[in-house]
């Protein structure tokens, strides 16, 4: 004997229902994953870099890649120009501050200041690498107790302060 079976047709309206509710879900889990993303890349990237101290405080930093801020002090920027390598000192810079001229002057007068050693490779000398300036670099604090930076961002504040056109041209003669 043979059996024979019956199955009820499905309904092309439970399917359509079926098929909305898997395209919702889908839809919210890459809502909520997008969601995650955005809020978790903003928490990381609030602080555009980490100060001196903090770095040389925290053990956790060491090896990792960070972005890191402090003013330059001049006097111990060493260029190696046959190998490309430029070593260089940075102090401490406090997080806030009114008047960053005055915080680089400031920090760099401070002799209990947190300082790190910077070895930069591969990098010609840039110009605006002098006493009091503001160095942003990326890189890594390493066992041996130097940053090892791979970028270098400069800020020379009292290069850039205002001042009205005929102050930055000099006094302009008066035609008669």
């Amino acid at each position: 004997m043979s059996q024979v079976g019956w199955e009820k047709p499905k309904h092309p309206l439970k399917r359509k229902r079926s098929q909305r509710v898997q395209f919702i879900t889908a839809g919210v889990v890459i809502l909520v994953s997008l969601l995650y993303l955005l809020v978790s890349g903003t928490l990381q990237g609030a602080r555009y870099f980490i100060t001196v101290a903090e770095v040389l405080d925290d053990p956790a930093h060491r090896g990792r890649t960070l972005r890191v801020s402090g003013a330059v002090d001049g006097e111990s920027i060493d260029y190696d120009s046959e190998n490309a390598i430029i070593r260089f000192e940075i102090v401490h810079i406090p997080s806030q501050y009114d008047d960053l001229a005055q915080a680089l002057h400031d920090a760099l007068g401070d002799a209990n200041a947190p300082r790190m050693k910077i070895i930069v490779e591969d990098a010609a000398i840039p110009d605006l690498l002098q006493h009091e300036a503001q160095a942003i670099l990326t890189g890594a604090l390493e066992r041996d107790g130097l940053f090892h930076a791979t970028e270098l961002l400069l800020k020379c504040p009292s290069r850039f302060e205002e001042s009205s056109p005929p102050e930055a041209l000099g006094q302009i003669p008066e035609h008669n």
